[in-house]
């Protein structure tokens, strides 16, 4: 069974060294910063012990996967690794500096992995002499439980590097999809609507944070609703991926970022771990009251929902991923009650084009164009 490196001792870090050492790899975790090395150790530990508690794993199981877990604050660490994933800043140049490095390092045939979000696997590849094992391999937070790993080959990337890390991550028990080298990938390209939309919802006066919420839960079926989801990823976070992926776009209307999310993230009001979002945490405070009007609620409901769909369409319309891997991804990566391909069917594709086209009508803004895919399948349905 081949070591496995891991760049990176944070929360995601460590996350991935679990899952990797529970599976039964020797995993070198490694990172710069000697404090995170012994947090991240003294972290991990305190986590195995409470799934001793819980009847999770056995104390065999917990003394076993912290003995596979090597910590370092040395890269050399890495050079019997048959994998190294990289988990650090989401900076390119930093990025290009750590893989010029690692390669360094490591045997030629190790394969080198990024955990980026939103960066491009083809330019973090780019610095390699052996570009063909690059490759993005991207967890989502926190890596023990959440199932998705989306698997991202860019266009240097051999298809045998492709097969090994597809076939390792499952081995994993993870759910692996495979998408293109385009920004956000699948789950941070197609879910931005969630937000933006509710976002734009808001700020038009349709309704405040509690009620858009309530409306997506309620009637959409969503485990959280956008604003109480931000504020739990973290609205900094949060916007710099949406900033991210605008940028990547070439600052494609659809992703435009929302100026009250800036004010939010400028403002330090970053959500649970700030103790203030969109909602105020601290202890004492009664979280404001939805207006539970089923018309007004439907409307937002109805308003996101076709704007993902649309989302949902144009990465299958550009091959980001196969249908299958979409509707998967949004359900294992983000929890969404019904792959959005499958809703849009459920919904009725006339519908959801009906509505999309008196949106764009209306605001007369490229953010609402409906996909060409939706629109010819729309004509092929009435052609039949």
């Amino acid at each position: 069974m081949i070591e496995i490196g891991v760049l990176g001792a944070g929360t995601m870090g460590s996350g991935i060294a679990q899952v990797a050492a529970q599976a039964g790899h020797v995993v070198h975790l490694v990172d710069v910063n000697e404090s995170a090395v012994h947090i991240a150790k003294r972290n991990l530990e305190a986590v195995l012990s409470k799934l001793v508690e819980k009847g999770k794993i056995s104390i065999d199981e917990q003394n076993a996967t912290i003995d596979r877990i090597k910590y370092s604050s040395d890269m050399l660490s890495f050079q019997n690794c048959g994998l190294v994933i990289e988990v650090i800043i989401e900076k390119i140049e930093v990025k290009h500096k750590v893989f010029e490095q690692l390669e360094g390092v490591v045997a030629k045939d190790c394969i080198l992995a990024s955990n980026t979000s939103s960066l491009s696997i083809a330019s973090i590849g780019s610095v390699l002499e052996k570009s063909d094992r690059i490759i993005g391999i991207h967890f989502f937070n926190p890596a023990p439980l959440m199932p998705l790993v989306e698997i991202i080959p860019s266009v240097q990337t051999s298809n045998e590097t492709l097969e090994i890390a597809k076939n390792l991550i499952a081995s994993w028990k993870k759910t692996v999809c495979i998408c293109k080298d385009t920004p956000g990938f699948i789950v941070n390209r197609v879910a931005r609507p969630f937000y933006g939309e509710a976002l734009r919802i808001y700020e038009e006066g349709i309704a405040d944070f509690a009620t858009i919420d309530w409306a997506m839960t309620s009637i959409g079926g969503f485990k959280m609703g956008p604003f109480t989801l931000m504020d739990y990823i973290g609205n900094d976070v949060n916007y710099a991926v949406t900033e991210s992926v605008f940028s990547a776009f070439y600052y494609d209307p659809r992703f435009k970022p929302s100026f009250t999310q800036k004010r939010h993230s400028e403002a330090g009001f970053y959500g649970r771990k700030s103790g203030r979002g969109y909602y105020n945490y601290a202890e004492g405070v009664e979280f404001p009251k939805p207006n539970e009007d089923k018309i007004i609620g439907q409307e937002i409901f109805e308003r996101i929902i076709v704007m993902l769909i649309n989302e949902a369409f144009d990465a299958l319309f550009l091959n980001v991923a196969s249908r299958e891997d979409i509707d998967l991804a949004m359900m294992k990566g983000v929890n969404y009650p019904k792959g959005l391909l499958q809703w849009a069917d459920e919904l009725g594709l006339d519908w959801v084009l009906s509505k999309l086209e008196n949106l764009f009508e209306e605001y007369g803004e490229d953010r609402y164009r409906p996909n060409p895919l939706l629109k010819r399948k729309v004509k092929n349905l009435k052609l039949v």
